[in-house]
């Protein structure tokens, strides 16, 4: 009878779960099912989160966290989101800072809704890329030594092997999305990606479209930006601006030595350094900075931490990394399966990653991936001094001079609720740059809702609005 009672018990239970859930057949991985993360608001949506294997010789293996469209999952597209650095979190960053259904409560123990969350639009799949960041390892110490090619080759394994656990996907709609040095994680993905659909006799990848925010694409441009925003936004001085404009000659600007040899041009620059100061946030120069002594303080006595400029929680990364640290957050993620002897943070020590990657120029890929029919958005949050609009929307241009396109929606504002979203313009029905009003380098970060309405647009294959009529869902 006992017997008899357990069984029918474990059957009613897996009736209510493939209820709750929707039935895991052989789409979804239940080992990876997130049943509910520590202090996290009830929702209708399933979460997972695990590891996939992308070379079992070295024992290398990345993190990831999905979580299903909030509604009608099984008629969204799929969205990849890779955080940048290199080297920084894609679950720290876009999935619990910017686009995730979720963000940590002020005192780091609990999470709130993010009610502008971008799986309202798509099925969303984070990735911790390369091995090294946050709970993704090797256990081949040598690996945490690595650039762009390895990376995107580990990725190209891991979206095989991932489909292999999610199967239903394979034919969906595939969007690749990313900021900052995604600007080179997700050109070069698409074009490993392109090699293999060219190759491949069976499955191929259904790339519908790339969009990257505030990318690094071209350093000899982006870099010169970050001081033309610095003068244009009045923190430095016409002379000190005009000085580096005639002495530095960013052509010889490197990742692994960023210095001119003129010396005028290091004055300048060290210049800037010591005025434009650690109290600013260069990634969003109209917000307030957070001072991490005194909120590290406040978690550990168990003090809400939240400190909010313009709306925003800019201690959100500190809250973050508390939360994740906590073990059992971890336990209810699946993650650091092999207790990693350092604590989980945003952007690996780690990690001795490629000093000279980041000097190539993506035009040439980002031309590839137009010339296969891929719609390529670019764009910009224009509060960010790191990866400037400037650089970003002059690039675009010159990458439609290139191909030969031309201008098919002319530069101007798009709306949302009534408001001016940004400005943009489309090259060739194919090619667009945005700029997001009052956004960061973390776009969705700072501006939440028009962020969602810019990527709903982009997935559903629709023109921002250029009309207020037209611009309040979302």
């Amino acid at each position: 009878m006992d017997r008899f009672f357990h069984w029918f018990l474990v059957v009613v239970l897996k009736v209510w779960s493939w209820g709750y859930y929707g039935n895991f057949a052989e789409a979804y991985p239940e080992e990876d099912l997130v049943v509910k993360l520590p202090g996290q608001p009830d929702v209708q949506f399933r979460q997972f989160a695990g590891y996939v294997d992308v070379d079992l010789k070295s024992g290398r293996s990345l993190f990831y966290y999905f979580v299903e469209a909030e509604k009608k999952p099984d008629e969204k597209p799929l969205s990849l989101w890779l955080n940048g650095g290199p080297g920084c979190s894609s679950i720290g960053g876009g999935a619990f800072t910017e686009l995730g259904p979720f963000y940590p409560t002020g005192d780091g123990r609990g999470l709130r809704r993010n009610s502008m969350s971008w799986n309202k639009a798509s099925n969303l799949l984070f990735v911790e890329s390369p091995a090294g960041v946050g709970w993704s390892y090797s256990n081949k110490t040598s690996d945490y030594t690595t650039g762009d090619a390895t990376t995107a080759k580990d990725m190209l394994v891991f979206l095989l092997r991932w489909f292999k656990k999610f199967p239903e996907f394979k034919s969906r709609d595939l969007f690749l999305t990313g900021e900052s040095y995604a600007g080179h994680y997700i050109p070069q993905l698409a074009e490993v990606i392109l090699n293999y659909n060219a190759r491949s006799t069976g499955f191929k990848f259904n790339v519908k479209g790339i969009a990257i925010g505030n990318p690094l694409l071209k350093l000899d441009r982006d870099v010169p930006a970050i001081y033309e925003f610095f003068w244009s936004h009045g923190m430095i001085s016409d002379e000190l601006g005009l000085t580096i404009m005639t002495r530095c000659d960013f052509e010889d600007y490197t990742f692994a030595s960023p210095h001119n040899e003129s010396k005028s041009c290091n004055d300048a620059l060290s210049e800037v350094e010591s005025i434009v100061s650690d109290h600013v946030n260069y990634y969003d120069v109209l917000l307030d900075v957070c001072y991490p002594s005194i909120v590290e303080q406040e978690l550990r006595l168990k003090k809400m931490a939240t400190k909010m400029s313009l709306g925003v929680d800019v201690c959100m990364t500190y809250e973050r990394r508390f939360y994740f640290n906590l073990p059992e957050v971890q336990a209810a993620l699946h993650a650091n399966r092999t207790r990693l002897p350092y604590p989980w943070s945003m952007c690996s020590r780690h990690l001795n990653y490629s000093d000279t990657d980041g000097n190539l120029n993506m035009l040439p890929i980002l031309k590839r991936i137009l010339q296969n029919k891929i719609r390529v958005w670019i764009f910009s949050g224009d509060q960010d001094s790191v990866v400037p609009l400037l650089g970003s929307r002059t690039l675009v241009r010159e990458l439609a001079h290139e191909l030969g396109f031309k201008i098919t929606v002319p530069y101007g504002a798009w709306f949302h609720r009534g408001q001016v979203g940004g400005w943009a313009t489309e090259y060739g029905n194919i090619l667009t740059f945005a700029t997001v009003r009052g956004a960061a380098h973390m776009v969705p970060y700072a501006q939440p809702s028009r962020a969602l309405h810019l990527f709903s647009n982009f997935v559903s294959g629709r023109r921002l609005p250029n009309t207020t009529r037209h611009s309040v869902d979302g």
